[in-house]
């Protein structure tokens, strides 16, 4: 007869508990697979399939020893590295949505707004332009799977059951805000120099000439010229999706660096 004692119970669900703890996390916080229009369903299938995977290569995990204190703080620390290491990505995605609205003000259309499928917020439709621009290029270039394996490596680098993650990786992410919005304003910069001169023309025009309608004017040659330079400098998204691609993927290869 099958015998089944509790300490071999407890170690199966060890064995699959705190993986799966990471991994849901992470595919709560990550980008595209952590989007609002897909399913929780879909996410908490995806989940369970990546722990059955992940789960029995990984040795030395400690014991279930049920709902106790440890075992609560435990699985907090698990979802919390899962969540740091998807937010990493939100950074990386945030950097076209803040370029667009970089833009999309000093062109007047900072009005112009729709409802983000992704996020669930309203956003300028110039940032939702890079944003599935961004999106179409981090799925065609498998840059989800690139993401599920740098996390599933963390689990070599940061073993469970460890002190987790350190003070210099939270200063790490932290400094990740400044490298977002100095990456947006760079991105941004073409157009913002190209409007900021348009500014300035019609400020010198309304000087010389007030009898003008300036505004009536301005706001349909500023947007005229924030349109076209859009256009002239979209060839230089890939490029730079390529570069900001890399570092991120750097950050987070050193973030779960032990």
């Amino acid at each position: 007869m099958f015998e089944l004692d509790l300490s071999q119970l407890e170690g199966w669900i060890g064995q699959f508990l705190w993986p799966f703890a990471r991994i849901s996390g992470f595919m709560m916080a990550a980008p595209v697979i952590g989007a609002n229009v897909v399913f929780f369903r879909v996410r908490l299938l995806l989940a369970v399939f990546t722990t059955l995977i992940v789960a029995p290569n990984l040795s030395g995990l400690p014991a279930f020893t049920g709902l106790s204190a440890n075992t609560l703080l435990l699985i907090a620390q698990q979802i919390l590295i899962g969540i740091l290491l998807g937010f990493l990505f939100h950074v990386f995605f945030h950097i076209f949505i803040i370029a667009g609205q970089i833009i999309a003000m000093n062109m007047g259309l900072g009005f112009a707004s729709m409802v983000d499928p992704i996020n669930g917020i309203s956003v300028a439709i110039v940032s939702q332009f890079y944003l599935i621009a961004v999106t179409l290029m981090f799925v065609m270039t498998n840059g989800h799977l690139v993401m599920i394996e740098v996390m599933v490596e963390s689990f070599h680098t940061i073993p469970i059951g460890t002190t987790g993650l350190s003070s210099a990786h939270y200063w790490q992410l932290l400094n990740s805000g400044t490298w977002m919005f100095a990456s947006a304003l760079l991105m941004a910069l073409p157009a913002v120099a190209t409007l900021l001169t348009v500014n300035f023309s019609f400020g010198i025009m309304s000087r010389a000439a007030p009898q003008l309608n300036i505004f009536a004017l301005g706001f349909p040659f500023s947007l005229l010229v924030g349109l076209t330079t859009i256009w002239l400098t979209s060839e230089t998204i890939l490029p730079q999706y390529n570069v900001l691609a890399e570092h991120v993927f750097s950050n987070m290869r050193q973030l779960i660096q032990p």
